[in-house]
């Protein structure tokens, strides 16, 4: 054997076996993230007793009267009604504000153009603990603290600048003949946007709504503090509730964040396929 054939052998070896190091990666990252939903569909269908006596081990009689029970403790139809409502005023408002900022700070060159797109991006750096207090005081002058759609109006405030982010770099992947072809056959500025280019950011659409949908769903602190009306809480809130002073019925606390998990693991099923490609084209072209 010859010693450039020597050399490519090596050199399948070391591929395979960087191949089969990755999958292993991957293997065990997924049993990592999988476990704790594991976990949690186990103790979900266990009595109480069981569950404390033994949170590992397999349910002896499955009690799957534990989700009828959640369903109705956190009263899942209006929880479900309320936090729908939130995510659809903030989702809307988010891509219908980034995508028309996002393409007009991508199309317009010039210093201040490049000024309002830097201000965004800061405004990501910024935590959200350091202005949670003056939101609160703000919205309660406002007169919105309390209400569903002030707090959809608060998401937008928050997700908008990451979304123009996103925006401002798929808008790169464009041609600028596009919009001169629109405006030749007689296109305004926004009937150019909306029938022309706004089609073709669906993948990024997609993967801003995906997203947001995940943040605003799963967001705790944000309703805790604007959100006064248990009649209005979300799913989240309506299942601290559950959480007593002294005691927790902890089957029932699973089975309703498995509920509650539920509605977005469907939504996101259905547009998964766009999350990498807008991620990526979003972020690179950026």
């Amino acid at each position: 054997m010859s010693s450039q054939d020597a050399r490519v052998g090596l050199s399948l070896i070391g591929r395979r076996a960087g191949s089969s190091l990755i999958f292993l990666f991957l293997l065990v990252g997924t049993v990592v993230m999988l476990f704790p939903i594991y976990m949690g569909l186990l103790n979900s269908v266990k009595t109480q007793s069981e569950m404390l006596t033994n949170i590992l081990s397999f349910p002896t009689d499955f009690q799957f009267s534990n989700y009828p029970s959640a369903f109705e403790k956190i009263h899942f139809l209006r929880s479900l009604s309320n936090t729908i409502q939130i995510a659809v005023v903030g989702l809307f408002g988010i891509i219908g504000c980034a995508s028309l900022a996002g393409y007009k700070l991508s199309r317009t060159k010039g210093k201040l153009s490049a000024f309002l797109f830097g201000l965004f991006i800061l405004s990501m750096l910024i935590p959200f603990h350091s202005v949670m207090i003056t939101l609160v005081k703000i919205s309660r002058e406002l007169h919105i603290q309390g209400s569903i759609y002030g707090l959809g109006f608060i998401y937008i405030g928050l997700g908008v600048s990451m979304a123009i982010f996103l925006y401002h770099g798929f808008v790169k992947s464009i041609p600028r003949d596009l919009d001169e072809a629109a405006v030749i056959d007689g296109c305004g500025e926004f009937k150019l946007f909306y029938t022309v280019i706004f089609p073709l950011l669906l993948p990024v659409t997609a993967t801003i709504a995906i997203l947001n949908l995940l943040w605003i769903w799963n967001d705790f602190l944000l309703p805790l503090l604007i959100l006064t009306d248990s009649d209005r809480y979300t799913l989240l809130l309506s299942t601290n509730m559950l959480f007593g002073e002294y005691s927790n019925d902890w089957s029932n606390i699973l089975a309703a964040l498995l509920l509650a998990m539920l509605p977005v693991i469907i939504f996101y099923l259905f547009l998964q396929k766009y999350i990498l490609n807008g991620i990526a084209e979003g972020a690179i072209k950026g």
